[in-house]
């Protein structure tokens, strides 16, 4: 059976695989996340089943409070330092067994839809510019600093096994502004590290792109990946055409609404060739519209602390006002009342965080 694209979390989810990331970095520090799993509803049952996801906001709101039991903000460093290919399943076997370190990090992005998704698109290598990028939520804030570092520093730790070397990226781009932990992050990476940058990103060294692996098996290689296309297939085999705009109407809803011609394009094919395809789906474009921005307004809402002005920004609403009365159409109250219910509900308990 194919899988159903229609996913839960409409931010995004990531794999439960991740978790024990962030455990080993908070060991390391001295401590247990035991306690934290506790109270973030995190069972055994949970962590030890590999197909299993998270929401991204619950993610990030136990990030946090690991910060919080730490002491340390450089916590998604220490992740990245803990990070294994292994952590990110398939893919990370596929990208250790790939003849380079350049097509190792490749493999491992473009599989990356295996063990998590984001609502703003999914990361990518450009061979060309030896340049890789990722996608986080806006906007930025202290739940989702460490998301960005702990994955870019991934992505460095997986360069660093690959080639044996320390010094493997030409410089970092980071999107959020600098906390006041350029040091720090400079000496981690090797390189420079520019803050508020207009994307997150690694720059490979031509050499560490160029890098023979170790641990290169072709054989196994081309297994491994094969088994990784079979499931990206899986997963993408069964969306319709209402998913795949789904799909490209999340990223593109930042300042304005998106058009039609715009997501067409996206797509590769003509508006009234969507057109046609959407009411064969017995749906519209502004229909699909409305419920993207209301399952992202949902997630905003009771997953996040954003203000209401920066949620209004983020769907595409030309200011707050707007959104709140597309709210009350939605879910019968304002995003005030949404997201105090919700405060009350987790304080009583609930371990679905």
């Amino acid at each position: 059976m194919p899988e159903s694209p229609r996913r839960r979390y409409a931010l995004g989810d990531i794999s439960v695989l991740y978790l024990s990331v962030m455990h080993r970095a908070v060991n390391h520090a001295g401590k247990t996340m035991q306690p934290l799993f506790e109270q973030f509803g995190i069972t055994d049952t949970l962590v030890n089943a590999p197909e299993a996801r998270i929401s991204i906001p619950r993610f990030m709101r136990l990030g946090r409070a690991a910060i919080g039991l730490t002491g340390d903000p450089n916590l998604g460093l220490n992740m990245g330092e803990q990070t294994r290919p292994i952590d990110a399943g398939l893919p990370g076997l596929a990208a250790m067994s790939a003849a380079t370190a350049g097509q190792g990090l490749e493999t491992l992005l473009t599989y990356s839809l295996l063990n998590s998704r984001n609502s703003r698109g999914h990361p990518f290598y450009e061979a060309d510019d030896l340049r890789a990028c990722f996608y986080s939520i806006r906007p930025y804030n202290v739940y989702n600093y460490f998301v960005v570092d702990s994955v870019l520093a991934g992505w460095t730790q997986f360069l660093r096994r690959m080639t044996g070397q320390t010094h493997v990226l030409e410089q970092v781009r980071i999107e959020y502004p600098d906390q006041g932990q350029q040091p720090a992050f400079e000496a981690w990476f090797g390189c420079p590290v520019n803050f508020g940058a207009p994307e997150n990103s690694i720059q490979l060294r031509p050499e560490t792109a160029a890098a023979p692996s170790a641990q290169f098996q072709p054989a196994m290689h081309r297994a491994l990946t094969q088994q990784c296309e079979a499931q990206l297939k899986r997963i993408r085999g069964g969306w319709t055409v209402v998913d795949q705009v789904r799909e490209k109407l999340s990223p593109m809803l930042e300042g304005q609404p998106p058009s039609l011609e715009a997501v067409a394009a996206e797509l590769g094919t003509a508006p009234w060739t969507l057109q046609r395809q959407l009411n064969e789906e017995n749906t519209q474009f502004r229909v699909l519209l409305d419920e993207t921005r209301r399952d992202l307004a949902s997630d905003y809402v009771v997953e996040t602390q954003l203000n209401y002005a920066e949620v209004a920004w983020l769907l595409g609403f030309s200011g707050a006002p707007a959104f709140h009365k597309a709210y009350r159409r939605w879910f019968g109250m304002s995003p005030g009342d949404h997201r105090k219910a919700r405060s009350r509900w987790k304080e009583h308990g609930s371990s679905r965080q």
